[in-house]
């Protein structure tokens, strides 16, 4: 079957007379053929379920439903919602359009199945949306996927490597229990209106969990490490009781610094201070 057709993106953002929102982190997307080669990142989608956050005039829903994804898209920018309600109607049982805060909405109470999420995220909510996303103790997550667009910067910081300049927090919490990588990177004159810095898409799966871990407790060591990240993990962890005791117990100098621990080794920490 094929899809149906559908006036240019240009034309329906000067029809409903949107524009990319700076204060909601808006930056639209275009080029459908991009769009496309996106929403083939997590694999086929075809009656596969998929929440989008922040589909704007609806760029990347198109490539979505297009692909035979079944897409919840929770949008807060009423104005864009006339724009969608057109996409639904297109693409008939296809398209569930949420009026509401991303960030207030668990998706897991949307759907009955597993879903991926596949995300261009507004660049002010985006990093509080992943780690929320990433949090709970329940794992393996609801979601079979997260395909994430991030300012370059931020997306290398979640895959980066222990002792270089991006490895912190984020890097940890993406790496402890999921696999993460750079899918695709994209230009900044994609966008209107083009962001002064680069863009990349971001994939992740989940992994198995590390057993007799406390998500909450590794986000605690993470927290207490890495704000103070100059500092000698003797000043920076004194504050987590049983933290500096752990340390000597798994042979790790105090002396260290945060950013040269890797991924296991915060896991170690963490383990030790998790209640059985």
């Amino acid at each position: 079957m094929s899809s149906p057709a559908l006036p240019p993106l240009r034309d329906v953002i000067n029809r409903h007379g949107l524009f990319a929102s700076k204060a909601l982190g808006q930056n639209f997307l275009f080029d459908e053929q991009l769009l496309s080669r996106i929403a083939a990142i997590p694999g086929s989608l075809k009656d596969r379920a998929v929440l989008e956050v922040g589909p704007g005039p609806g760029g990347l829903t198109r490539a979505l439903l297009r692909a035979g994804a079944r897409v919840t898209a929770v949008e807060m920018d009423r104005r864009c919602l006339p724009a969608l309600a057109e996409l639904a109607e297109a693409f008939p049982g296809q398209l569930r359009v949420i009026e509401g805060d991303a960030l207030a909405i668990d998706p897991a109470t949307l759907f009955d199945e597993p879903y991926a999420i596949i995300a261009n995220l507004p660049y002010n909510v985006g990093t509080a949306l992943f780690t929320g996303w990433l949090s709970g103790e329940a794992w393996p997550p609801r979601w079979s996927s997260l395909t994430l667009m991030f300012q370059q910067e931020v997306a290398e910081r979640i895959i980066a490597a222990p002792a270089s300049d991006a490895y912190g927090r984020l890097a940890v919490l993406a790496g402890w229990r999921s696999h993460a990588k750079i899918a695709m990177k994209v230009h900044r004159s994609a966008f209107t209106p083009p962001p002064k810095v680069m863009s990349a898409m971001v994939h992740v799966t989940p992994a198995e969990m590390p057993a007799h871990v406390s998500a909450r407790m590794l986000e605690r060591v993470t927290e207490a490490a890495f704000g103070q990240r100059r500092k000698m993990l003797r000043q920076s962890l004194k504050g987590l009781p049983g933290a500096l005791a752990a340390l000597e117990e798994l042979g790790i100098d105090p002396a260290r610094r945060a950013e040269t621990l890797d991924i296991g080794e915060f896991v170690g920490i963490a383990r030790m201070l998790s209640p059985l």
